[in-house]
């Protein structure tokens, strides 16, 4: 049957990581370095905020957390 074929033998013959386990952790390693690094650097880079207004809120939701509010 045509549509059973088996793809097996269409897949790369070998892979970087089967090359070098040890090569492919270090690489790895760096590609997760350099994501946290431009992560780092984007974060600090932007504009802050001019207001407040976001923290005060987060701030009062914080301290508040755990008591049942009042009803209205």
């Amino acid at each position: 049957m045509l549509l059973a074929r088996n793809y097996s033998d269409c897949s790369m013959s070998s892979s970087f990581y089967d090359a070098d386990k040890r090569t492919h952790q270090k690489i790895m390693f760096v590609g997760l370095m350099f994501c946290a690094a431009f992560v780092a650097i984007s974060f600090f880079a932007r504009k802050q905020p001019d207001n407040n207004y976001v923290l005060i809120k987060a701030d009062k939701l914080v301290r508040t957390a755990g008591t049942p509010s009042s009803a209205k």
